[in-house]
């Protein structure tokens, strides 16, 4: 054990980890220069068009130390995006110690700092590393001194490194074997082995990705899973290179796999412990959080015989993804689907993409929501996660909605335009503090409903790319909320309502109005779309008939015959609205929420 280092790469998004982790890969040879390629731990084609880290990749690499010690370092590689904050969280659970990459060029941003308490709540030990110092554009007296203030370390301790051309690599590897504690754990105790992550191979079944706290485990060994309470035999135990290599035996200290030939995926859940069902330990692993679901929307097949599909495609899709959340419900206007619960939007978007590309699965999503509180006068408080569970409001006392607390890292210059744009998502400016001269953090508590759609992106516009962003949770508050419904010809399209503020309904309805009137194919009559709060219509667009010539074929003759089939064709219209309706096109649903015009 005291030649085993387990640790993780945690630092903001595009601040290199992915390149540098390459590099780490290169210099212990646990990759050869053929099969080298840029972001070798990225195994997704969707994180490589992205050019972002999805999901936590842990490695296992050998390296010979200058005193002559051989180690063995199980290396996971983290996302940095705000949306991915789970697998940061579930990665630091298995790990000593963290690599704390900074960029050079940008200096420390907002995920930086919470990934970094994070890591510091786990009591992990934390190497500085200062990436990216071969740019020009590098700025290393005045992020280092950002790095001393913020860890408190000397400036010695922080590594100067560059994942572009392996500068200071070899200094890494050399400080992670002196600086990160080695894994403390009895290996005669009962077995106490913490689930990590899990994956699903069509021919092997479920693949859980554990790391031993304490104990022994052989293959063959008859193990139990304490949560779920499920006993299996370990099939094959191994440790995780860039294949899986089986062991006879891990001990404790070790990361690695199991495969017990589990089929069903509800059999495994991230954050378990596994131990031996002949000598159990007496309590499973603590301190592994619940995921807490930000954003809500339903996901429905486009054809409904695909629902028991979507069903085993989102169970399986839950195994390497322990931050989706779902739960059957039906819509009139989409039939039988799943409400979904998703850490943010960039997160819905990848599941959706995850969901095409890796099942074949076509799916409708409606219009996102978060979470409400709705309080009625006589049965206390109810949880609304869609806009059809509120209240009538004969019965509504108040309606509660979550409120974050929102961390804004950006230059001087943008503060006017930061500050406009949270002030117009009804956010309050709390604190301001400057960092340095050229970096100022603005935080702000506003509710969560408001930067679902386009915070980030508009965010990211008016600063020009240099504003970094995060945010937690922190309460709930009563707000002044109604249901906006959207009717197609007097109906109600239930998976194109939603709950907004009274401020905001009316602008909303009217930008879904316009989006509709664009997105929906004209018919033989007239289709009003309404916004509507309860009885009150608060905006209007209207679909033109489409108009079949029926004069076509009147040449010459009296003016009366013409206005004689212009009445007959006016009354079957009338005839036609009445019976009609309108069909939404999964188009329609896919982009009503592009609200931008983009």
């Amino acid at each position: 054990m005291k030649d085993i280092r387990n640790f993780c790469v945690i630092a903001h998004i595009d601040h290199g980890k992915s390149t540098l982790s390459d590099r780490l890969l290169e210099e212990t040879k646990t990759i050869s220069e053929r099969d080298m390629k840029a972001q070798t731990l990225d195994d997704m084609d969707l994180e490589r068009e992205r050019g972002i880290t999805i999901k936590s990749h842990a490695i296992q690499l050998y390296y010979d130390h200058s005193d002559g010690q051989r180690y063995t370092y199980n290396l996971i590689d983290t996302p940095g995006h705000v949306d991915f904050s789970y697998e940061v969280s579930r990665s630091i659970a298995a790990c000593e110690g963290a690599l704390l990459l900074v960029d050079a060029s940008q200096g420390i941003q907002a995920q930086t700092i919470s990934n970094l308490y994070l890591a510091m709540e786990h009591d992990l030990e934390i190497i500085p590393i200062l990436n990216k110092v071969d740019m020009e554009s590098a700025m290393i007296d005045e992020v280092s001194d950002q790095i001393i203030d913020l860890i408190g370390c000397d400036v010695e301790d922080i590594i100067h490194a560059s994942g572009k051309t392996g500068v200071g690599v070899v200094d890494i590897l050399e400080a992670i074997a002196h600086r990160i504690p080695a894994p403390s754990g009895d290996p005669e105790a009962p077995l106490q082995a913490l689930i990590f992550d899990s994956m699903f191979n069509q021919f092997r079944g479920v693949i859980a990705y554990f790391r031993i706290m304490n104990g022994t485990i052989k293959k063959g060994d008859k193990v139990r899973f304490v949560n779920t309470g499920g006993e299996y035999v370990a099939d094959e135990i191994g440790v995780l290179q860039l294949e899986q290599i089986p062991k006879p035996v891990l001990y404790a200290g070790n990361v690695g796999y199991i495969i017990t030939g589990i089929k069903d995926s509800k059999e495994v859940k991230v954050g378990d412990t596994i131990t031996l069902k002949d000598n159990p330990c007496s309590v499973g692993i603590q301190g592994f959080e619940d995921v807490k679901p930000m954003v809500f929307a339903g996901i429905y097949p486009i054809d409904n015989d695909d629902f028991e599909d979507l069903r085993d495609s989102l169970e399986k899709l839950q195994l390497n993804d322990a931050s989706l959340v779902f739960e059957p419900e039906t819509s009139v206007a989409l039939g039988f689907g799943f409400r979904c619960g998703f850490l943010g939007m960039l997160h819905l978007e990848i599941i959706q993409e995850r969901l095409s590309r890796e099942f074949n699965q076509e799916v409708i999503t409606t219009v996102p929501n978060v979470s409400y509180v709705a309080y009625t006068k006589r049965e206390g408080s109810k949880i609304i996660n869609t806009p059809t569970d509120l209240p009538d409001l004969s019965v509504l006392d108040r309606v509660e909605e979550p409120y974050i607390r929102a961390q804004i890292i950006s230059k001087p210059e943008y503060i006017g335009q930061i500050m406009t744009l949270c002030m117009d998502k009804r956010g309050t400016l709390t604190n301001q503090t400057y960092l340095t001269t050229e970096r100022v953090e603005l935080t702000f508590e506003m509710p969560l409903a408001e930067i679902v759609f386009d915070f980030y992106d508009r965010l990211k516009s008016i600063s020009r790319g240099y504003a970094s962003f995060d945010y937690y949770p922190i309460k709930y508050q009563a707000s002044d909320l109604v249901k906006l419904d959207i009717k197609l010809n007097g109906e109600s399209v239930d998976a194109l309502s939603s709950l907004v503020h009274r401020t905001k309904a009316e602008s909303f309805g009217r930008q879904i109005c316009k989006r509709l009137k664009q997105l929906l194919p004209r018919q033989q009559f007239m289709i009003a779309i309404q916004a509507a709060i309860g009885a009150k219509i608060i905006a209007r667009e209207t679909i033109s008939a489409l108009r079949k010539d029926v004069t076509a074929k009147c040449y010459g003759g009296d003016i009366t015959r013409k206005r004689k089939l212009l009445e007959k064709q006016k009354k079957g219209k009338k005839k036609m609205r009445q019976i009609g309706s309108v069909q939404v096109p999964q188009k329609a649903f896919l982009e009503v929420l592009k609200l931008d015009g983009s």
